[in-house]
């Protein structure tokens, strides 16, 4: 089989879905894979930190006996630009340069046990109608943000003070979360939903980007069908820093995510 023909099998078999084709590699050599890096999913000029891991869980569930992450681990060394990259996932020199590593666990979430022992709950979004998504705000800055056009956002209005020049001053995030296409949720794009949500830095009365340094995810149990509910809170922003908490909820009530980021804020 030729090249474009194995690239055109790969692609069939991963399905239609713009995150799968977008998210696809090719195996260049074992332990090495090549993907061209989308800017449809691009905040400003750089690749989402959300993407990019799920670019490099989709390596990982081809170079791994098993598929499915359990806890994955990323150090943003700079940002990712759209184009040709490569994923080594095992340790090698080459010339490109380096702009993510990851660490993760992998497994069967089909095998885990399904009790149930926590205090935790789901947050308190109001029903879809009476959240407010990209689309119901300005229009934005041509290439800005065009990874919003990706994804079904619906932000619950208490966290949404920012938007309108008041904000809460809490570091709180909450939104109903898919993506455009309707494709249901799977493992692979909750390494997405836990950075996809506007920074909780905007609802401290503070804007711009906020670049991801960590990002560490837990994945719990593979996500029922149907739209997700996302709750990312911020405690302490010191040195420049701060950290976020997400909480990523199915629609069977499941906590089926939860992550724990470092980002870097401009104060000036």
């Amino acid at each position: 089989m030729s090249e474009a023909a194995t690239a055109q099998a790969a692609r069939a078999a991963i399905g239609d879905s713009e995150f799968d084709r977008d998210t696809a590699v090719t195996l260049r050599e074992p332990g090495v894979y090549d993907i061209d890096l989308s800017a449809g999913w691009t905040i400003i000029s750089a690749v989402n930190g959300g993407y990019l891991l799920a670019v490099l869980g989709r390596a990982l569930s081809h170079a791994l006996p098993h598929s499915d992450p359990f806890t994955v681990s990323a150090h943003y060394l700079t940002a990712s630009q759209p184009g040709p990259a490569v994923v080594r996932t095992d340790a090698d020199e080459g010339r490109e340069v380096e702009r993510i590593r990851v660490l993760a666990s992998y497994g069967d979430l089909d095998a885990l046990p399904d009790d149930v022992r926590t205090t935790a709950t789901p947050p308190a979004i109001p029903p879809m109608e009476h959240c407010f998504g990209p689309e119901d705000g300005p229009a934005p800055v041509d290439g800005s943000s065009a990874i919003t056009e990706r994804l079904m956002l619906k932000l619950d209005p208490a966290t949404l003070g920012w938007a309108l020049g008041a904000p809460s001053g809490k570091g709180e995030m909450r939104s109903w979360f898919g993506l455009a296409d309707g494709r249901d949720p799977d493992p692979l794009s909750l390494l997405l939903a836990v950075d996809a949500l506007p920074p909780t830095a905007f609802e401290l009365g503070i804007s711009g980007w906020v670049p991801t340094v960590e990002l560490t995810v837990h994945v719990r149990c593979r996500p029922a069908p149907g739209p997700l509910r996302v709750s990312i809170t911020t405690r302490n922003l010191a040195g420049g820093f701060l950290e976020e908490d997400a909480e990523v909820w199915d629609s069977a009530d499941r906590l089926v995510a939860q992550s724990r980021q470092l980002a870097r804020v401009r104060l000036s």
